[in-house]
């Protein structure tokens, strides 16, 4: 018969149900039956006609399993007491279980200490212990600190005693010689950086020259191929040596290009670092002062586009109010015209506004070209002075009799004293880098930081005296009128 169908089976399973069993079976004819699947550990017999077997391994149970269907007779009795027909099925048993959770937890357990084992083959060796200082231990790490192949064990211990704080009175001498050691492998260090950097550059050196010679015959090689690709010699090839010859200059073609792009980049980088070394002073304060020119002017067009995105947000509403006219009631009419009005009276005031900031951004263009030429002027004038210092060494040899007239005119001079003459120098420097020119405030409180006792009227009077030198200008109308002092010393030289 098929055999019939069996429940879900139990993990670690090795208990087996026995049913249909005849009557008059007894433990040791089931033993006989059973025993032939495997060793059997114990047999639990009820009073009805079933029977549990438990064997000793888990593969056993499917050996019995084969057993169910099977028809048993006691001897050759007929008798109904001594026929049956058996039904083996898997069975739940707390030994088998209690045994498989067991079995699970030693196969974690291996698998947890065969994962550390692993761990610890690759976990790289802890350094070892630092030992504890001593005058002894001392002694030993001064040596080793002396000698280059020890130098990094004996620093490290050296690093680790001052950060326990070893250092006390007592061995503070014999740290600071310890430092001062450590100290001298200064310079072996900076020799040893300057000889790798020396090497570095021979083998850029050795690379550079070896990848000129492979591009001079990579140049041969597709020279030899456009010869092979002109009419007198072309002809005479088969057309698949053609396509060869063709395909072969192709790639000789692009990878001479890589090779030069390489070289050109390696010279492109040495032209750089020179060009680094070779950068002046002068080129950089020329360059801060039309960067602050040039951000004004930026800051004025960001002013320029923040209005003009302004006058189209009002245009958007009030496009969005005419199209809610047409949707609205009559009553609502009048109040929407108000708003009209009021729109249209603040677009018309936007529009000024933006047209005297164009107007101001206008004049500040003006104001940048004046200053770009005034730039010229000055170079030019440097130039000059340059050439006027040959003759001013002559004027320094000149005799006591011409000195006395000089010494006349500068009493006669509207500049009295030294104090004027550095006061008249430094208000010089100060206005010659605000071209816009600055009030009389603002050049009082930068004097009175050099000397708190300098007052406006006098630096006032001073700068009226020289109008050569110094310019006043007007700027703004009614409330916002500026005075602004500015230095014409430039144009003033000509006039005098």
């Amino acid at each position: 018969l098929p055999p019939p169908a069996t429940r879900e089976r139990p993990p670690g399973c090795k208990t087996v149900f026995v049913g249909g069993l005849p009557e008059n079976a007894t433990e040791p004819i089931i033993m006989e039956v059973f025993e032939q699947c495997g060793e059997v550990i114990a047999i639990r017999k009820s009073k009805k006609n079933f029977c549990h077997i438990r064997f000793a391994e888990e593969f056993m149970v499917d050996k019995a399993l084969y057993l169910s269907g099977y028809r048993i007779r006691l001897g050759s009795s007929t008798d109904k007491k001594d026929t049956g027909r058996l039904h083996v099925d898997f069975a739940q048993a707390r030994d088998d279980l209690y045994e498989w959770e067991c079995k699970q937890r030693m196969l974690a357990r291996e698998e947890r200490h065969r994962r550390r084992l692993e761990e610890d083959r690759f976990r790289p060796p802890s350094p070892p212990p630092v030992v504890h200082y001593s005058d002894h231990e001392c002694s030993i790490v001064a040596e080793k600190l002396k000698d280059d192949t020890k130098f990094l064990e004996a620093i490290q211990t050296l690093l680790t005693w001052i950060e326990r704080g070893e250092v006390n009175r007592r061995t503070a001498n014999n740290f600071y010689s310890m430092i001062q050691s450590a100290n001298s492998h200064i310079r072996r260090l900076v020799n040893e950086k300057a000889a790798h950097e020396k090497e570095m550059e021979e083998a850029k050196e050795k690379f550079k020259l070896a990848l000129s010679g492979i591009l001079v015959q990579f140049e041969q090689i597709v020279a030899v191929y456009h010869s092979a690709s002109k009419q007198k010699a072309w002809d005479h090839f088969t057309k698949a040596q053609r396509k060869n010859i063709s395909v072969w200059c192709k790639q000789a073609e692009e990878i001479r290009n890589i090779h030069n792009d390489e070289l050109m980049g390696i010279r492109r980088e040495e032209e750089m670092e020179m060009s680094d070394e070779e950068i002046e002073d002068p080129s950089e304060m020329k360059e801060t002062e039309e960067s602050a020119l040039m951000s004004q002017v930026e800051a004025l067009k960001e002013e320029n586009d923040s209005l003009r995105w302004q006058l189209d947000a009002y245009r958007n509403e009030v496009e969005l109010l005419k199209q809610e006219q047409g949707k609205a009631s009559r009553d609502e009419d009048t109040t929407k015209e108000q708003q009209m009005k009021l729109l249209q009276q603040a677009l018309q005031g936007m529009q000024k506004h933006l047209l005297k900031v164009q107007d101001e951004y206008k004049k500040r263009e003006a104001e940048l070209e004046k200053v770009k030429e005034e730039k010229l002027k000055v170079e030019t004038l440097l130039a000059n002075l340059k050439e006027q210092e040959n003759g001013a060494s002559r004027v320094c040899a000149c005799s006591q009799e011409k000195e006395c007239p000089v010494e006349k005119t500068l009493s006669n001079s509207p500049v009295k004293s030294e104090r004027e003459v550095l006061l008249v120098g430094i208000i010089s420097t100060f206005l010659h880098v605000h071209p816009f020119g600055a009030s009389i405030e603002y050049i009082c409180s930068y004097l009175q930081r050099l000397d708190s006792k300098i007052c406006t009227t006098e630096v006032e009077v001073l700068m009226t005296r020289l109008q050569n030198t110094f310019r006043q200008e007007l700027s703004g109308v009614g409330a916002s009128l500026e005075k602004r002092w500015k230095f014409c010393g430039f144009d003033g030289l000509k006039m005098t």
